[in-house]
């Protein structure tokens, strides 16, 4: 695939090289502004178990 966008983009390596680093950083803006907020609220990262309470057992009294 990344052989594929390489040879369709114009000019010659530094020109695609240049144009490779702008697609990369448009798909990184577009994660941040857009994916992971949207995919934020449907990640289990709130339900954490480690609450901070000894059970006994191993490592208990650290």
């Amino acid at each position: 695939m990344y052989g594929w966008i390489w040879r369709h983009l114009p000019g010659n390596a530094w020109v695609r090289s240049v144009i490779a680093l702008v697609l990369l950083l448009a798909v990184v803006y577009a994660l941040f502004q857009y994916v992971f907020p949207w995919a934020e609220p449907l990640l289990p990262f709130g339900d954490v178990t480690v609450d901070g309470e000894s059970t006994g057992g191993a490592g208990a009294g650290q």
